[in-house]
């Protein structure tokens, strides 16, 4: 699958909360990191679609229970040229999903939130 369909798929799977389609794009061994920043902005807001981010989540299983259900408001874009995704509500850009693939699908996602980061970045719509 192309880099940017899985990132589509992975964002639909997570909104429609479709747990065994979540596993089929992830590596077993996939590593999610979020940033202080992002995961004290989502924290109040994960009982209306919000992740539930962590410093670190480890494994295939774990990362798709953070994410079924959730990311209802993440929309794709290229990240650096790469594809990845962006929860910014208004146009205003909250969080960024720099999302890493590998052989066997996403190997790692770093959700960034903190504005000297998301400034470094160049997000394509």
């Amino acid at each position: 699958m192309h880099r940017a369909a899985a990132v589509t798929a992975f964002l639909k799977a997570s909104r429609d909360g479709d747990f065994g389609d979540l596993l089929q794009l992830l590596d077993p061994e996939v590593e999610l990191r979020a940033d202080s920043a992002v995961i004290a902005a989502a924290a109040p807001y994960a009982e209306s679609g919000a992740p539930l981010l962590q410093p670190v989540v480890r494994g295939a299983d774990a990362v798709a229970r953070v994410f079924a259900g959730r990311a209802d408001q993440a929309r794709p874009v290229l990240v650096d040229g790469w594809p990845g995704a962006v929860y910014a509500p208004g146009g205003e850009v909250h969080a960024v999903y720099v999302i890493r693939f590998g052989e066997r699908g996403i190997i790692r996602m770093d959700v960034i939130g903190d504005s000297a980061r998301l400034r470094d970045l160049e997000i394509n719509w």
